[in-house]
């Protein structure tokens, strides 16, 4: 029996991978908040659409945190 031998991704093929599905998080993060602002301007309410870009917000941090930790941008 012979064993196969997995592939390594270079960290150049992991980061371009990353940028690929944490793309999707960015633009979802946006959306939330455009749509916060759109409820925002079109309500007589602030307080509806202000929750939504709060949330907005949070989703871009946490996409922050993760490619900090995940990959040391700062090193």
């Amino acid at each position: 029996m012979t064993r196969t031998m997995k592939k390594r991704m270079t960290p150049d093929q992991e980061f371009q991978i990353m940028k690929l599905v944490l793309d999707k998080f960015l633009w979802l993060g946006f959306i939330v908040m455009g749509w916060g602002m759109y409820l925002s301007l079109s309500s007589a309410a602030i307080l509806p659409g202000l929750w939504f870009m709060v949330a907005g917000a949070v989703l871009l941090f946490l996409f922050v945190i993760l490619i900090v930790k995940e990959y040391e941008v700062w090193k």
